[in-house]
């Protein structure tokens, strides 16, 4: 049977998420495939996504950002964290390879752990990359400047990626430095199939209503302002967070018999951050989207320039977003005319799987 190593970075949600549909590509190509996940994401969230069998060993496989909420970067938090894990650096390869050795696997996969690569090449295995952005042009901007130790880390960062045997880069994506070997594949999505009449129906929504999906990964947002939305007439908003009582128009996602893919396939709008899962799916889609951008992290300016060419987007600045001043933009977005160009075909996960099979078979 063979067996993947999977390391996937806990940064949210949005590594794992475009991960899982490459593996289940993979699964339908090669018989008998299993995964280990080597990550810090939960495991419920797999469980509903992944098809192939697996296990999980939960291991801090970066540090990504710190951040407080899905809009604001800690970059002293980060800085912190993110040295002290580099102090550790030539133990930590040197456990990972252990365990990696220990489960004998034919190939590693990393979305986008630089310990997972480094550990790979040194155990020895076909060690694949697969992203669209890389820490170390994540945290460069972030640096402190004249900080020595800073950009030591970030050589160190770009030293293990540069083991790295192929780098698999996801559209839309930055571009890297660090990878040797490079290949681009098409976006990647996950399998979305609308419920609206259903999603109606456990709402007991109007005809006329506009149902809104306000989804921001997988870092909790405490800034949401509940009470402005519930006053908004018209519009149906669904939040990942929990619904005080007393609102009418405003449903969690946690009480409702779907999942998050379906809320987004099902939805008039979506409002979001530009993080890689929610713009390829809402272009795809051609879902209405407003977007509240993070101004430090870098990988934000290939997918607003995606939102914009491929989609119907506009953005909504951070004071209005928390102010609750969403009603004008509400309706600007629902009139944008359609886009002048289609979007780039969602091949991605059957381009990478295809890759990978070529290492197995």
């Amino acid at each position: 049977m063979p067996l993947i190593w999977c390391s996937i970075s806990g940064h949210g949600f949005g590594h794992a998420a475009q991960t899982v549909p490459v593996l289940n590509e993979l699964g339908a190509r090669i018989p008998g495939l299993k995964t280990l996940l080597r990550t810090t994401v939960p495991r419920r969230f797999f469980e509903e996504r992944l098809t192939i069998e697996w296990e999980i060993s939960p291991q801090p496989q970066d540090i990504g950002c710190v951040q407080d909420d899905p809009l604001h970067i800690d970059r002293a938090a980060t800085w912190a964290k993110t040295q002290r894990f580099h102090e550790r650096w030539d133990a930590l390869v040197e456990e990972e390879t252990r365990a990696i050795r220990s489960q004998a696997p034919s190939l590693l996969l990393s979305n986008i752990s630089h310990l997972a690569v480094e550990a790979g090449a040194r155990a020895g295995l076909p060690t694949i990359a697969m992203s669209s952005l890389s820490w170390d042009q994540i945290l460069e901007p972030l640096m402190t400047p004249g900080d020595t130790q800073q950009a030591k880390v970030i050589q160190q960062i770009r030293h293990a990626y540069s083991h790295a045997d192929l780098l698999m880069r996801v559209r839309p994506g930055m571009s890297f430095s660090a990878f040797p070997k490079q290949t681009v594949i098409a976006p990647i999505i996950r399998p979305l199939v609308s419920e609206r009449p259903r999603l109606n129906a456990a709402l007991g929504v109007q005809p006329d209503d506009c149902l809104v999906l306000v989804g921001f990964g997988g870092i909790a947002h405490t800034r949401l302002p509940l009470s402005q939305l519930d006053a908004l007439q018209g519009y149906r908003f669904i939040i990942s967070e929990s619904v005080p009582s007393g609102c009418s128009r405003l449903r969690s996602s946690r009480s409702m018999p779907f999942s998050f893919d379906t809320l987004m396939a099902s939805v008039d709008v979506i409002v979001s951050k530009p993080g890689y899962n929610m713009t390829v799916e809402a272009v795809t889609m051609g879902k209405p989207t407003l977007y509240v951008r993070r101004s430090d992290f870098a990988e934000e300016e290939c997918l607003v320039q995606f939102l914009h060419r491929y989609g119907r987007a506009l953005q909504l600045s951070v004071q209005d977003f928390e102010a609750g001043r969403w009603e004008a933009a509400l309706a600007a977005v629902q009139a944008l005319p359609a886009p002048l160009y289609a979007p780039p075909a969602p091949t991605g996960a059957a381009e990478a799987a295809e890759i990978l099979a070529s290492h197995l078979r």
